[in-house]
């Protein structure tokens, strides 16, 4: 039987967020190396998912070498949701699937043959299970709203404004 309760934080994370609870840190926990801010993304990434990678990287001074991983899955992630949606925005929600066109048909001219059935596109599927797996992982990386809240930096660091990066401005 697996553990009970909620994942326990790192203690990095904790400390960020100031251990509200009190509870006792763990002194043995691992302690990986810090990431290079200037870190490339890995070869094995195809270019939109390095592209992700180019533009959340400088606003993760927390991620360790131990995370990059994580943070690959993530960027490629992002670009497999992107994907599927531009598939979505394309083909619609609903995709009719029509009988092949029998000689008769042809030679009347019919551009389509009768509906066969109607389904929904697949890519909303693929879409779907990336978005949780984006909201998981950007959780487990401090990128969602919730988990950034929880995080503090101190006073002596200012936190950089990207707005341009993001909102093109």
């Amino acid at each position: 039987m697996g553990s009970r309760g909620p994942s326990p934080k790192p203690t990095a994370l904790r400390i960020l967020q100031g251990n509200p609870g009190k509870l006792k840190l763990n002194p043995h926990e691992p302690k990986p190396a810090t990431a290079a801010p200037d870190l490339k993304p890995p070869k094995w990434m195809d270019t939109p998912a390095q592209e992700v990678w180019m533009r959340l990287r400088p606003d993760l001074p927390w991620l360790t070498v131990a995370d990059v991983d994580l943070f690959s899955a993530y960027c490629s992630t992002y670009v497999r949701w992107r994907e599927a949606e531009d598939k979505i925005s394309v083909q619609g929600a609903i995709l009719v699937l029509y009988e092949p066109l029998t000689a008769a048909q042809k030679r009347q001219g019919d551009k389509k043959g009768d509906v066969k059935y109607i389904q929904t596109n697949p890519h909303i599927s693929i879409a779907q299970k990336a978005l949780l797996m984006i909201c998981k992982l950007g959780a487990e990386l401090g990128l969602s709203p919730a988990s950034r809240t929880r995080i503090h930096i101190p006073q002596d660091e200012k936190p950089n404004s990207n707005d341009s990066r993001f909102f093109g401005t």
